[in-house]
């Protein structure tokens, strides 16, 4: 059974860091994808090929699986939110000093 959590409408710092994380994984994780996908298609012919090519590739994968990733991805980001707040509230809740005074 997999439980997902609603961290849409939490607005705290700690929640919408975490929420930029998991979208930034899953971006790399769909860069990887479109790369891949791009790795694919012939360019052969008067227009294809060459550095500038490569380049363009390359920023147009990137930009595309970070557009991917912030409208909702595959939900690789929305499955890592309750791991990653869990993992923070432990690290918290294990910390001796959390909330103690440094002197």
């Amino acid at each position: 059974m997999m439980i997902t959590m609603n961290t849409t409408g939490d607005h705290t710092p700690a929640v919408q860091r975490a929420r930029q994380q998991a979208e930034e994984l899953e971006g790399v994780f769909l860069n990887t994808l479109v790369k891949e996908m791009f790795a694919g298609i012939k360019t052969d012919g008067a227009f294809g090929g060459g550095f500038g090519e490569e380049t363009w590739r390359s920023i147009q994968s990137e930009e595309l699986a970070n557009a991917m990733a912030k409208a909702g991805g595959l939900g690789i980001a929305d499955q890592m939110m309750g791991d990653l707040l869990a993992m923070q509230e432990a690290a918290q809740n294990n910390n001796p000093m959390n909330g103690a005074a440094i002197r």
